[in-house]
């Protein structure tokens, strides 16, 4: 598999591709991008990590960023279905703004009669008919920078340097909305078992938006607490990584 440098990058070490039980495509939170997950590459042995790499951050810095999750998840399924062989076990994992991408990915891969994945790890994302209910993309830039500071998820030093924040801010905005304003009407039901992840500290969504996934899948739903608040996949990756690898091995048995 040769996946697209510009929609995704391979971070696992390199192994033999008959070693490999299964494929994880990873989707990054708002603001984050392959770099949130380099050190992940050292963790799993046996399991290819596929990270999506949006437009407007690293490598893709000179690209705009776009703020239409169907745009977005088109141009990211497009990718997967030239590059990718569905028939191979495979696994989806988001974080907060990734788990919506997750979400209307796994839709577009079942509607179009492609092998759905063995499972979904939605980790810090509420499920998809609750909608932001304090969305900050809409602010001026001081109150929206103010707002980035409640999340946690994007370094002080860059948002304490009014120079430097200005340069992410077009691409953070962007993902913003893509957060903060998707909401489905749908209510269409998936057809792979999900595992949902939440900081047992996290104020930025409640438990039943987190089991109200339940409703979103046909197959078996689980959930597990992870220590941290909203960003616990930056402040405790160790135990995010287990609980992906048992849900996997479970899955893959």
């Amino acid at each position: 598999m040769n996946l697209c440098q510009k929609n995704f990058e391979i971070l696992s070490k390199e192994i033999n591709e008959n070693n490999i039980i299964a494929n994880l495509f990873i989707f990054p939170f708002a603001g984050g991008g392959v770099s949130a997950f380099r050190k992940w590459k050292d963790e799993f042995e046996d399991i290819k990590l596929l990270v999506a790499q949006y437009p407007g951050r690293e490598n893709r810095f000179s690209e705009k960023a776009i703020s239409d999750i169907n745009i977005l998840v088109d141009n990211l399924f497009e990718d997967m279905k030239e590059n990718f062989d569905f028939r191979k076990p495979y696994y989806l994992f988001g974080h907060s703004m990734g788990t919506k991408i997750v979400y209307e990915l796994a839709l577009r891969i079942k509607n179009s009669d492609y092998i759905n994945p063995r499972g979904i790890i939605i980790s810090g994302g509420r499920a998809p008919l609750y909608k932001e209910p304090h969305p900050i993309y809409h602010l001026d830039d001081d109150g929206f920078i103010e707002g980035l500071r409640r999340y946690d998820g994007t370094p002080k030093e860059i948002l304490d340097n009014k120079d430097l924040i200005s340069i992410f801010l077009p691409t953070l905005r962007a993902d913003f909305v893509i957060d903060e304003d998707y909401q489905d009407t749908k209510f269409e039901k998936l057809e792979s078992p999900i595992l949902g992840l939440m900081g047992d500290k996290d104020q930025e969504m409640t438990l039943d938006e987190l089991i109200k996934w339940q409703d979103y899948t046909t197959k078996e739903f689980t959930y597990r607490y992870i220590d941290g608040k909203h960003m616990f996949v930056n402040t405790s990756p160790e135990s995010v990584i287990k609980e992906i690898k048992e849900f996997i091995k479970v899955n893959e048995n």
